[in-house]
């Protein structure tokens, strides 16, 4: 019997190493167009993604406009498209024995949905039983609850039969509002700050991927 029947995991950081090949060099690159004037280092955009999270980045420490903030999401799309992160060595083994054991995986992230599956279908040989991305705007989004809850309403499970697998508070967020366990995923986060607060606020700290793989099964080394 799986530990935890359905696999509910981000995307960005967690299953791919995205933010250094993609996000951080889109995001540049969009800085050099709308604010030539601030240079972030990759640790600097990755704290501020998780204090105080990337929308209040571009709105708040930015100030983007709605055009503004329009163009940064077309910037990162092309970019997105034209660029595939690598899988975090032994996820895509994770994720396919999870499902070969007759277990769920979905995905709930800050990525698009066809971006995410395109990544699946390429690793993986599959796409998620549910995706949640982006384009399910704000009301509906991690750190809202509605993802969790729409996963437990069509699969009939119970907010202890899934686990929660995320790099950043917004997944830490949405589990907490719905009662799903939480692990944390350390190994792509270079960020003192988020690996400070995740080992005191999840349930399972992690900072490489076989642990994870470990609790799933349920076994100890």
């Amino acid at each position: 019997m799986l530990r935890y029947p359905c696999l509910v995991l981000d995307h960005d950081d967690t299953v791919v190493q995205s933010t250094p090949t993609i996000h951080y060099p889109a995001f540049m690159a969009t800085l050099n167009e709308l604010r030539p004037d601030v240079r972030w280092s990759l640790e600097e955009f990755m704290q501020y993604s998780f204090e105080p999270g990337f929308e209040a980045l571009c709105s708040e420490l930015l100030g983007f406009t709605p055009e503004e903030m329009a163009r940064q999401e077309e910037n990162w799309r092309a970019f997105s498209l034209t660029h595939e992160p690598p899988m975090f060595p032994g996820m895509a083994e994770l994720i396919r024995r999870q499902r070969a054991r007759g277990g769920l995986v979905c995905a709930v992230s800050h990525s698009e949905a066809d971006i995410i599956a395109r990544d699946y279908v390429k690793n993986c040989g599959f796409a998620p039983d549910l995706i949640f991305g982006w384009e399910q705007g704000p009301g509906r989004r991690k750190p809202s609850p509605w993802p969790l809850q729409e996963i437990m309403r069509v699969y009939g499970l119970a907010p202890g039969q899934l686990l929660m697998v995320d790099d950043l508070k917004p997944g830490w967020q949405m589990a907490r509002a719905c009662g799903v366990p939480f692990a944390f995923a350390g190994w792509g986060s270079p960020v003192a700050a988020i690996h400070t607060f995740m080992r005191a606020g999840a349930d399972h700290y992690f900072t490489r991927v076989e642990q994870l793989e470990e609790l799933l099964v349920g076994c100890e080394r």
